[in-house]
C-alpha cells in the first residue's frame, strides 16, 4: 500500500477507534454486571445496585464540568428534584418504573433549568461557589420542607415500583440490580449520543475560548443552559433510582456530601468521559463502602488518598489510562542504517 493510502488508512482507522470506545465501555460494563448477577450474593446484588444512581447523577455532572466548562456541586438540587417527585408518585400509589423515570426527567430538567438560568452566566470559582450553596440549600430545603420530603427524618417505607401493569414490584436485589443497571446505561447512552458529533464541538468551542466562539456569533449563554437543562434531566432520573434502589431518602443523600463524591469521581474518570466518570464512582463508593468498612473511620482519608494518586499517576483520569499505555516504548523496532560492503568500505551499522 501506498504511503498516503496507508496514511489515509490509519487515520480513519484511528478515528473509528476513537468513536467505538465509548460504546466499548457500555460492552465492559454490560459484562461487569452480568458478572455480578450470577453470582448467588444478595448483599453483592443490593451494594452494586445502591452504587448506580450516584453514577448517574456523577454522568451528568460529567455533563456540566468536563463538556460545558463549568465546575458543579449543584446537580444534587435535580437529583434531588427527581427523587422527592419520584418518592412522592410511588406513596400516592403510582408504582409505574417508567412513569417515575419520566417525572424525575422533568422535574430534574425543570429545577436545572431554573437554577441554570441564574449560574450559566458566571464561570469558573465563581460558578463553583454557587453551585456549593446551591448544594448546600438542596439539604436545608429538604430537611425544613416536611410536606414533601419528611424533614430530617426522611421519607421511608417507599413502594417498590412495577415495570408493567400486573407484573411484581422488583423487589428482589438481582433484578433490581439488572434494571438500574439497564436505566443507567441507557441514560448514559443517551446522554453521549446527544453530545455527538455538532454539540460537543459547539460545547468544546465554547470551553476552549469563550470569546471567540460569542464574537463568532454563537449564543453562548444558551449553549451552556441547554447543557445545564439536560444535565438536570439525567441526575433526576439518577434520584428515581435512588428510591427504587434504596426506597427511602433523607436531606443527607441530597447534601453537599454526595455533590463532592460525584465531582471527584468526575475528576478521577476523566472530565470528559461519560462512561470514565460512572466507572470512577463505583471505585469511589467501593474505597468508601468496602475498603472503608475494614478501617472504620478512615473513609475520608482512602478518599483522599485515592484522589491524590489519581491526580498525580492519572492527570488525564482513568480514560487517559488506555493512551498512556499504547505510549509507552515497549517493542520499538531498533533503525538499521544499511551501507554497501566492500573491500574498501568498512561496514557501518547503528548503535542502540
Amino acid at each position: 500500500m501506498s504511503g498516503p493510502q496507508h496514511h489515509i488508512s490509519a487515520t480513519v482507522v484511528r478515528a473509528l477507534a476513537r468513536r467505538a470506545q465509548p460504546w466499548s465501555a457500555f460492552g465492559l460494563a454490560a459484562a461487569v454486571v452480568g458478572a455480578v448477577a450470577v453470582s448467588p450474593d444478595p448483599y453483592l446484588h443490593a451494594t452494586a445496585a445502591r452504587m448506580l444512581p450516584l453514577a448517574v447523577l456523577t454522568v451528568s455532572v460529567a455533563v456540566v464540568t468536563g463538556h460545558a466548562g463549568l465546575p458543579t456541586l449543584g446537580q444534587v438540587a435535580p437529583y434531588a428534584a427527581g427523587a422527592y417527585a419520584t418518592a412522592r408518585l410511588a406513596l400516592a400509589g403510582t408504582d409505574l418504573a417508567l412513569l417515575h423515570l419520566l417525572a424525575a426527567a422533568g422535574a430534574g430538567a425543570v429545577t436545572a433549568g431554573a437554577l441554570g438560568a441564574l449560574l450559566v452566566r458566571y464561570r469558573a470559582t465563581v460558578f463553583l461557589m454557587l453551585s456549593l450553596a446551591v448544594a448546600e440549600l438542596t439539604a436545608i430545603t429538604a430537611a425544613q420542607w416536611r410536606t414533601v420530603s419528611g424533614g430530617t427524618d426522611g421519607l421511608a417505607g417507599i413502594p417498590a415500583p412495577r415495570l408493567l401493569p400486573g407484573l411484581p414490584p422488583l423487589t428482589a436485589d438481582r433484578t433490581v440490580l439488572l434494571y438500574t443497571a439497564a436505566v443507567a446505561i441507557a441514560a448514559t447512552a443517551a446522554a453521549i449520543t446527544l453530545l455527538d458529533g455538532d454539540r460537543r464541538t459547539l460545547l468544546a468551542a465554547v470551553r476552549a475560548n469563550e470569546a471567540r466562539a460569542s464574537a463568532s456569533g454563537h449564543q453562548v449563554t444558551a449553549y451552556l443552559w441547554t447543557a445545564h437543562t439536560g444535565a438536570g434531566a439525567l441526575a433526576g432520573i439518577g434520584g428515581a433510582l435512588l428510591i427504587h434502589t434504596h426506597r427511602w431518602i433523607t436531606p443527607a443523600d441530597v447534601g453537599f456530601t454526595t455533590a463532592a463524591l460525584a465531582l471527584l469521581a468526575v475528576v478521577i474518570g476523566g472530565a470528559t468521559s461519560l462512561p470514565g466518570a460512572a466507572a470512577a464512582t463505583v471505585a469511589v463508593l467501593a474505597v468508601r463502602d468496602v475498603v472503608g468498612a475494614s478501617l472504620p473511620g478512615h473513609a475520608p482519608l482512602l478518599l483522599g488518598a485515592l484522589f491524590v494518586t489519581a491526580v498525580y499517576l492519572l492527570p488525564g483520569g482513568l480514560t487517559a489510562l488506555s493512551a498512556r499505555l499504547a505510549s509507552l516504548p515497549i517493542h520499538r523496532r531498533r533503525p538499521t542504517l544499511h551501507t554497501p560492503e566492500g573491500p574498501d568500505q568498512p561496514v557501518t551499522r547503528s548503535t542502540p
